[in-house]
């Protein structure tokens, strides 16, 4: 392998849980639901499919359990703003500290045991090639299908899709379980491939990149993985810029994937066009039919 593909090969698997949990919180947001607590459900799911894997010694029982994992957070949080409809950003960032305190509690006795890797396919990350199905799938679903047809209409006019006769909270509950399944595959993807061992709050921040990469991209799924790529590539050059010790402080380059995520922010919500493009006009409204 040469040093080209070897740089390749690692700024894609630095990007999968990126892509992974952006895609989930992009269906969700396409609904019209807006999830802060995509970190809590994917540390919930790094920590599922860790002590999952070790005890049974099988990693794909792993990954069913960090995807099961991650659907029962979003189950909860679904049950909170689309049944007794809570306000959805703070039930999200409360979320994001249950699930940050949980698997702490749930991974203590799992700090410094070694992990069960999820084996290659083809010299690859068996997840990596999933990313990639997803997002065609997600692609295909939301422009090429009824069922996209109405998770949009839902996410752009609840009220409207309602007068229509589609259930606008079973279609919203099926999108946040999605987009828990895929934050917690994202998560068990942190603890079976890219590092795998538990370490408390693991994730690092990734979810609310992946929660600024939805906005970045503009609601569409193959910018998604362009958003994915870019993030991944700054989080390896900053990684690889310090074992070069040239005088940076170590604490400024780690923060570059933050400090980007923030620029990209900023640089997108100074355009009207492209904050409104593609928008969920619905997006963090919650749906009450009786009232």
């Amino acid at each position: 392998m040469d040093a080209s593909t070897a740089v390749l090969l690692t700024i894609v698997t630095a990007a999968t849980p990126l892509l992974l949990a952006a895609l989930g919180e992009l269906v969700s947001e396409r609904s019209g639901v807006l999830n802060l607590g995509v970190e809590g459900m994917m540390v919930m799911g790094a920590v599922s499919g860790f002590g999952a894997a070790l005890l049974t010694g099988n990693p794909y029982l792993g990954v069913l359990a960090a995807i099961l994992a991650g659907m029962a957070m979003a189950l909860l949080f679904g049950f909170l703003t689309l049944t007794l409809v809570t306000n959805q950003v703070a039930t999200g960032l409360s979320l994001t500290l249950l699930g940050l305190g949980l698997s702490g509690l749930l991974g203590e006795s799992f700090v410094g045991e070694p992990g069960v890797r999820l084996p290659k396919w083809l010299g690859i990350d068996i997840l990596i090639p999933v990313s990639f199905i997803l997002t065609a799938a997600v692609s295909y679903v939301l422009f090429r299908t009824k069922a996209g047809l109405v998770i949009r209409a839902v996410g752009d006019s609840h009220s409207s899709a309602h007068a229509l006769g589609y259930r606008v909270i079973l279609v919203r509950y099926a999108c946040v379980l999605f987009g828990g399944a895929c934050a917690g595959l994202a998560g068990g993807y942190l603890s079976l491939v890219y590092t795998p061992q538990w370490v408390e709050n693991m994730t690092a921040g990734r979810g609310w990149i992946a929660l600024a990469l939805v906005v970045f991209s503009s609601w569409l799924p193959w910018r998604v993985v362009v958003g994915a790529y870019l993030f991944g590539a700054i989080s390896i050059l900053s990684y690889t810029v310090q074992t070069f010790a040239m005088g940076i402080p170590s604490q400024l380059l780690s923060s570059l994937p933050y400090i980007a995520t923030i620029l990209a922010l900023v640089f997108i919500s100074a355009s009207r066009r492209l904050t409104r493009s593609n928008a969920p006009a619905c997006l963090g409204q919650p749906f009450v039919p009786d009232r």
